[in-house]
Formats: C-alpha cells, sequence, structure tokens
C-alpha cells in the first residue's frame, strides 16, 4: 500500500510512517521544509517537498499518482497565528482533497481535534478556537466531497508511550488523552477498514485493543 501523508514530519506523520514501513508498505511524506527529509528518511519514508499554503492542485496531484490513501495529518501548529490555522488545518485539508480527487485516491483519511464541531467558542483562547474552527470547517468540507473519508478526532494528545488500549467510536466518546503513538497505530489500522468510511470517530484512551474497536464499527 503506497500512503501519502500530509504533514509527514508531525509526531503523529513520524510514527505513522514508521509503522507503514515496518509492515512493508510505502509511506510517503509531504514535508514543507526540506531540512526534514532526513527525519522522514531515518524512519523508511520518502520525503515529497511540496509546500501546502502554495502548491497547486494539479503539482500536488502528481505527488498521489498510484496512491492507495492519503492521511492529512498536518497543522499549522502551536506558535502559529490565526491566520495559518485557517490556511493550513483547513485551506491544505481542502487542496488534500482536490488534490485526490484529480488522481483518482478515493480514500481519504482526515485527522482533526476532539471539539471541532463545538458551536460555543465561550471561554475558550482565542487561537486554540480558531484552531477548532479551521478544523470543523475542514471537516464540513470535506463531508460534501465523494470520496471514502474518515474523519478523526484524538483527544488531549501525549508523548507517552502507546498502551495499544482505546475507546473509539462516534460522537462522543467522552473526554480523555490519548498517546500520538496510539493514534497513529489507530490510522494505520483505518486504513485498512474501508467500511469506516463516511464516519467521523472520536479517539481516546480506553479498555479495547485497537483491533477489536476498529472491528466493533
Amino acid at each position: 500500500m503506497r500512503v501519502v501523508i500530509a504533514g509527514g514530519h508531525g509526531q503523529i506523520a513520524l510514527r505513522l510512517e514508521r509503522l507503514l514501513a515496518e509492515r512493508g508498505d510505502i509511506p510517503v511524506g509531504l514535508i514543507r521544509n526540506p531540512e526534514h527529509t532526513t527525519g522522514l528518511t531515518a524512519v523508511g519514508a520518502q520525503p515529497v517537498v511540496a509546500d501546502l499554503e502554495r502548491v497547486s492542485v494539479a503539482s500536488l496531484a502528481a505527488h498521489l499518482t498510484d496512491a492507495d490513501a492519503v492521511v492529512f495529518a498536518a497543522g499549522a501548529g502551536p506558535g502559529s497565528g490565526n491566520d495559518r490555522k485557517d490556511t493550513v488545518d483547513r485551506g491544505a485539508a481542502a487542496l488534500l482533497a482536490d488534490a485526490a480527487t484529480k488522481a483518482g485516491v478515493r480514500r481519504y483519511l482526515q485527522v482533526s481535534s476532539m471539539g471541532a464541531d463545538r458551536q460555543d467558542m465561550t471561554g475558550i483562547e482565542p487561537t486554540f478556537a480558531a484552531y477548532l474552527q479551521a478544523k470543523g470547517a475542514a471537516e464540513a468540507d470535506l463531508r460534501e466531497r465523494d470520496l471514502d473519508w474518515t474523519i478523526l478526532r484524538p483527544g488531549s494528545l501525549t508523548n507517552e508511550s502507546g498502551t495499544g488500549l482505546v475507546r473509539l467510536g462516534p460522537p462522543s466518546v467522552g473526554r480523555g488523552a490519548i498517546p500520538r503513538e496510539d493514534v497513529a497505530a489507530v490510522l494505520l489500522e483505518l486504513l485498512q477498514a474501508p467500511g469506516t468510511a463516511g464516519q467521523t470517530l472520536e479517539l481516546i484512551s480506553g479498555e479495547s485493543s485497537i483491533a477489536e474497536a476498529v472491528a466493533a464499527l
């Protein structure tokens, strides 16, 4: 399986790329900074330099040729302003979906955030509110597309070692945290579960194995 991952140098993406490579698949990471190529090759991924805030749909689609699936795991990052929350967390997700459609790649996984469907932003720090609004807009855009999409909303992300035990299901599974390692492992399992297309899923740590949690969907 050839899987193209936007935000290829991100913490979840690097973990997913390693898992794909270990399984014998071909992970391709889209990165903005050429200096990040060594980080991708170290985990067994093929780096492709493509700035998702500047690349054209046609150019991006060329990188998706022969891909079996795409994963949007990009984000503007905590130090970015509200404008980049929109251009990356929303705009780049839509651009990747446009490119996937043009390239004929139907399977599309989108990493979103718990709270992306929140309507009342009262009491939320403004930059984080902009982030949630951008993620929510990206979700709404994707649901209107003729793609085999699955949206994954993790809870609070941690860098603890994964446990392989999760709670996964339609909103709402409750509030909680989840190691990035487990998020990557869930994405790996979802890539092999076409029956989850058209679903929006929330994810926190729990008591079910990842394989069992995905199979139960």
